[in-house]
Formats: structure tokens, sequence, C-alpha cells
């Protein structure tokens, strides 16, 4: 007999060229292929080559850094590099290119019908430009939150790609900016602090490397919270990326418009306005990630009774602390192979978690059990190096036993008692209560399977 039903089998059905996945990603990798060949030539064009050289010298610094912020960010359930790949990819070269294109089509077009080159430049820089800037950035989020819906399934996913979008776009931009500055310079004779390249460098990539994906975030975390609702609230979950992507505009043509509020209307805005938004989006993103780990600690206790997992692993699971303790643990002695190991168990058990948490609000889909199945063996494979360094972490970060005060008859239990009015054999309350014997194949013998929960892990006590 079957330990589990069947996978559901679909009919064969007969394909186009264009719907094989193949043709798909050789399109896409094309277009921003080609789109990073023309928006390499066109800034190579405006900032010559030496320019374009120190500018990319220059824009290069804060990727790194923008990066590993996005991406810690997502520790708790990281999405695939791919995504983040072709987030920047996109940002970087076609979201680039639109813009340039669009926006010097826009000025040309405004200077020529109204012969005001100096307004033109002005209503290009706070209107035209952020409507086809975070446009542009706003198609990378779209793609994914259409065709990768797995791994975009909260507000946490919508700010990591809307944010590393807009980090590949202030890259190229930044590179244009720099170059253009470095090549004044090079008219004018000016070097060092007092030069434009200086100045540049310092507003663009010292003080405000975080303008573009500041931006582009509020469209995340609108496509973020639609993932979060309902199939039945259709409205809502199309209002609400188009009312994150207004914001970002009005917040983007903000900050362009700071130069025409006087001498200083620069540092003023970004006081009042970009500063407290900064740190009130992160205070959102790392609650919405604590929340994330509560999720974990409530739903893997359901796997706990159905023998899936050992008792321990749904706190160390959901705590950051615990989790690195463990791949440092296994790291010392299992090797690099070792840690890997423990980081796509927690990363399986995090996945599984997240769906039991979909599935029982019903926007799991159709496909849950095979997926749910399919992630629960992935844990199975993984648990003879993942339990032991799990366990560890659990003793390692559990919190030390309250002391209890001694009765004032004496000593309860008739037995010795330690320095904390405990009994010295007796076990700690933190100590993890294993079914079965640790970290053998052997499943627990008669586990209580949960309703919702069509299968246990296999064993020989199965038939």
């Amino acid at each position: 007999m079957a330990t589990c039903p069947p996978y559901p089998t679909r009919a064969h059905r007969h394909t186009h060229w264009w719907q094989r996945s193949w043709v798909r990603y050789g399109a896409l990798i094309t277009l921003l292929a080609l789109s990073g060949l023309v928006i390499l030539a066109l800034v190579r064009e405006q900032t010559g080559t030496q320019g374009f050289l120190v500018g990319l010298g220059l824009a290069v610094l804060p990727v790194p850094l923008l990066i590993a912020a996005f991406r810690w960010l997502d520790r708790v359930d990281p999405g695939p590099w791919r995504n983040l790949l072709f987030c920047f990819a996109w940002g970087a070269c076609a979201a680039a290119l639109i813009a340039i294109v669009a926006n010097s089509f826009a000025t040309r077009w405004i200077a020529t019908a109204t012969a005001d080159p100096a307004g033109a430049d002005t209503l290009g820089a706070t209107v035209i430009a952020p409507v086809v800037e975070e446009s542009a950035k706003a198609a990378a989020v779209l793609l994914v939150f259409l065709f990768r819906r797995r791994d975009f399934t909260g507000i946490v996913d919508g700010v990591v790609v809307a944010g590393v979008t807009a980090t590949g776009f202030a890259f190229t931009e930044n590179i244009l900016y720099l170059g253009t500055a470095f090549g004044t310079d090079q008219l004018t004779g000016d070097s060092g602090i007092a030069s434009v390249t200086a100045a540049t460098f310092f507003v663009r990539v010292v003080m405000s490397p975080f303008a573009h994906p500041l931006f582009t975030v509020l469209t995340g975390i609108g496509f973020g919270i639609a993932a979060l609702s309902t199939g039945r609230h259709h409205l809502r979950r199309a209002l609400l990326p188009l009312a994150g992507l207004l914001l970002a505009m009005g917040m983007h043509a903000l900050w362009n418009g700071s130069a025409a509020f006087g001498e200083y209307g620069f540092f003023a805005v970004y006081a009042a306005f970009m500063v407290p938004s900064f740190g009130l989006l992160t205070w959102l993103v790392i609650w919405t990630r604590q929340r994330e780990l509560g999720t974990v600690r409530a739903e893997l206790p359901a796997y706990v009774l159905a023998g899936w997992l050992t008792p321990v692993e749904p706190y160390a699971l959901g705590s950051m602390r615990a989790r690195r303790i463990a791949r440092q643990y296994a790291r010392r002695h299992a090797g690099k192979e070792g840690a890997r190991a423990v980081a796509r168990y927690e990363a399986c058990a995090t996945s599984v978690a997240f769906l039991r948490q979909r599935g029982r609000r019903g926007r799991a889909g159709a496909d849950f059990t095979v997926r749910e199945r399919a992630l629960l063996e992935a844990l199975w494979h993984l648990r003879g190096v993942a339990r032991p360094a799990l366990d560890y972490a659990a003793r390692a970060t559990a919190p030390p036993p309250l002391p209890r005060p001694l009765p004032p008859w004496g000593y309860p239990y008739g037995g010795p008692h330690g320095a904390y009015g405990l009994r010295a054999d007796a076990p700690s309350p933190y100590a993890p209560q294993a079914p079965w014997p640790p970290y053998t194949t052997q499943a627990p013998h008669d586990p209580y399977v949960p309703p919702y929960h069509p299968y246990a892990p296999p064993g020989p006590h199965r038939p």
C-alpha cells in the first residue's frame, strides 16, 4: 500500500514552440543583453571612454553593500539567486535604457513645444522622470510577481525584488552622472575635493545610495501586500501595487524637485522626508521578518506531531541566531558540504511552514500536497546532518531555567537540590524529548498524524 496519495498527473498537451521554457529564457536573455549593449554605447557616448571607466569604478562601490543588505533581509526564506540576477540586470539595462530614451524624448518635445529649455528640464526632472523610471523599474517586480509566484509570497519578497531592481538602475545612472562630472572636471581643470566628481560622488554614493531603492521599495510593498491577499479580493490585489507605484512616483518627484526649493532645499527634503522614510521602511521590513520567524515557530509543530521533525527544531528554525550556530556547527564537523546541507534544510523547513500557512488561508494552490510532500522528503534526506546541528543550536540558545525559591517547609520530593532549588537528577525543562532514538533512520512508532496531514515519514513500521 502506498504511503501517500500518488502525484497528480496531467494530460499531455501539445505546446507550441513559443510556450517552451527555453524559448522564453532565451528571449529574455537576448532582450537584456541587447539592452545592455545599447545602454553601454549611449553612456559611453555621453561620458567618453575615460569618463565611463571612472564612473564605473565609483558607481560599483555601493552595489555590494546594497545587495548584501537586501539579501540579509531575505535570510528567513531566501529566494533564488536567478530572480535577483534578473532584477539587477533589468534595472541596469532595460529600465535604464527605457528611462534614457523616454526622458530625452519627452524633455526635447516639451522644450520644442514651449520654447523654454530651462522649464522643460525642470518639468522633465520632476514629472516625466519619476513616472518613466518608476514604471520601468516596476515592470521587473510585476514580471517576478506573475511568473515566479512561488518565490513572491509577502512583503519581504517585494522589498527585496524591488530594491535589487532599483540598485541596478542606480548603478547605471551613477555611471552616467559620475562620468559626466569627470568630463566637466577635465574641461575646467578642477580636481580633488573641490571637483564636480567629488561633489557628485558625495551626494549620490555617500549620502543617498538608498534613494532609488527607497522609491521602488514602495512599489514592492504594494505587490507584497497583494501577494498576502486571498483570491477573493481581486480589486484590492490590483489597487495595492498601483498605490505603491504612485507613492514611489510621488517621493521620487519630491526628491528630484528638492533643488527648486532654494539653496537648502535638498538638505531639507533629505532630513525631513528621506531619512524618516528610510527608517520607517527599515523598521517595517525587520518587523515583517520577525513575523516570518514567528510563522515558522507556529506552523512547524504540526510536523513534529507527524514525526517529520524533532521537538526542538521549531524553536531552532525560528531563531536566526540558532540557525547561524547550526550552520557553524555543521561546518566544524562536516565541512562546507555539511553547512550547505543545513542551510538547505533550514530553507526547506521555512518553505514548508509558509506553505502550510498559505494552505490554511486558502492561498496555497491546487498543487499544495505535491509541494508539501517534496519539501518534507527533502527534509527527510537531509536530516542526518541537520538534526545534530539544530539540536546543538537549540541547546546553545535555549534560555536558562528560572530559579525557584525553596519552600519554607524544606526540600520537596525528598531529594537533594541544587543552588536554584532544582533536583540535581531532574531533567532540564529545555532538553529535547525526542520521540525516537536521535539521528537514526527509524521513524516514531504509531505517530499521531493530524487530519490535515495525510501521511507520515517513511519507516519500516509503515506498510
